[in-house]
C-alpha cells in the first residue's frame, strides 16, 4: 500500500480535481484498489465523488466520516478501532469522507503537536492518528490524501503518515513561491519529529500505538495546471508565451525547494509528472454528474468538440498516472 497526499498550501491550483480524477483512472483503467481520504475540512473530493442524495444520507444519518476517526482522540478515548469507507460507483474508489468538523481539531493537533516536541508519548499519539488509520488500509494499493491549502496541524499530522506528497501547482508566480513555504516547514517538522521520537524512552514506544515512528515523506512529483494552450506544428498543446515563461521555471525551482534540502539522494529522478491546460466547462459538467472527466458522456453534457477534450484528457491523465507509479517504483 502506498500513501499519496496532494498537497500544495496555495490554494486555487486544481489539487482536489486532480486527484479525483487521478485516483478514478488508476481504479477504473488500471484496476488498482484505491482508497480516497478527505482530510479537507472543505470536503470538496466527497462533494466531487458523490451525489446530493447520497451526501444528505451520509452526514443526516451522521455516518462514519473523518471527524469518527478524530473524536475519540479529542475525547480522551484514544485511536478508533472503526473503519468504515464508502464506495463511489462513478469513481471505482472507496472514500473516507470529509467532514466541516475536522476543522475544529486544528487547535488539537497544534497544541499536542507542542507536546509532542517536548517529548510528551500522548503529544505524539494524538499527532499520529492518521499513520494509525492507515493499518486499516492495508488491502489496498493507494491510499490518496486530499487536504485543504494549508500548513496548519491537520495537514501536518497528514504528512507525518503518508509515503509521499505529490504537489499540484497552476501556472502562476505564487505556485513557484509557494514552493519555499513548503520546503521550510517541511524540514522544519522532519527535525522536530525525529527528535521527538528519539526523546521518548524505548519502553514508551509502544505507548504511542504505531509501530513505525520513522519519518517517511517523500517528494513524489508535482503536475501544472490551469494554463493557456494552443497547438503546435505537430498538433500537440503548448502553453502560451505568458504561462510558458513561468512554467520554464518550475523544474529549477523544485529542484531548488524540495528535492535538494528534503531529498538530494533523488535528484535524479523526473519529478515532472505532466501538464494540464484550462478545461473549462468539462470541469463543472464532471462537479455536476460526479463522474471523472476521462469518463464524461453525451448523458452528461459533452457535445461536439468536448468530445475530443474528454479524449485528451483521459489521454493525459494517464500519461500523469504512469509517470507516478514509475517515481514510486525508483523510492522502492
Amino acid at each position: 500500500m502506498k500513501t499519496v497526499v496532494f498537497f500544495n498550501n496555495k490554494g486555487g491550483v486544481g489539487k482536489t480535481t486532480l486527484l479525483c480524477n487521478l485516483a478514478g483512472y488508476l481504479a477504473l483503467e488500471r484496476h488498482a484498489k484505491v482508497l480516497v481520504i478527505d482530510a479537507d475540512p472543505q470536503c470538496n473530493a466527497t462533494q466531487s465523488m458523490f451525489s446530493d442524495t447520497t451526501l444528505s444520507n451520509l452526514y443526516e444519518k451522521k455516518s462514519f466520516t473523518i471527524d469518527s476517526v478524530v473524536r475519540p482522540l479529542s475525547l480522551g478515548k484514544g485511536f478508533t478501532s472503526d473503519f468504515q469507507p464508502i464506495r463511489s460507483p462513478s469513481f471505482g474508489t472507496d472514500v473516507l469522507p470529509g467532514d466541516p468538523r475536522l476543522a475544529l481539531t486544528e487547535d488539537l493537533l497544534a497544541t499536542d503537536w507542542g507536546q509532542a516536541t517536548s517529548g510528551s508519548v500522548r503529544g505524539l499519539r494524538t499527532t499520529l492518528l492518521f499513520r494509525h488509520l492507515l493499518e486499516f488500509a492495508s488491502d489496498y494499493d493507494y491510499v490518496f490524501f486530499d487536504v485543504g491549502p494549508s500548513l496548519g496541524a491537520i495537514n501536518r499530522s497528514v504528512l507525518l503518515a503518508a509515503d509521499y506528497f505529490l504537489t499540484p501547482m497552476s501556472t502562476d508566480i505564487f505556485s513557484l513561491r509557494a514552493l519555499e513555504n513548503i520546503s521550510l516547514s517541511l524540514q522544519k517538522w522532519r527535525k522536530q519529529f525525529t527528535a521527538s521520537v528519539e526523546s521518548i524512552n524505548e519502553d514508551e514506544v509502544s505507548e504511542v500505538g504505531v509501530g513505525d515512528l520513522t519519518w517517511r515523506l517523500r517528494f513524489v512529483g508535482y503536475v501544472t495546471q490551469q494554463y493557456t494552450a494552443k497547438r503546435d506544428a505537430g498538433g500537440e498543446p503548448r502553453a502560451v508565451r505568458a504561462f510558458e515563461q513561468i512554467h520554464r521555471k518550475v523544474p529549477s525551482a523544485v529542484a531548488k525547494e524540495l528535492v535538494a534540502p528534503l531529498q538530494p539522494e533523488h535528484a535524479a529522478i523526473n519529478y515532472s509528472l505532466g501538464t494540464i491546460p484550462t478545461l473549462h466547462s468539462l470541469i463543472p459538467l464532471s462537479q455536476t454528474s460526479r463522474r471523472p472527466i476521462f469518463a464524461l458522456r453525451a448523458a452528461d453534457g459533452v457535445v461536439g468538440a468536448h468530445f475530443a477534450k474528454v479524449t485528451e484528457y483521459r489521454k493525459t491523465i494517464g500519461s500523469i498516472a504512469t509517470r507516478l507509479l514509475t517515481n514510486i517504483k525508483a523510492f522502492e
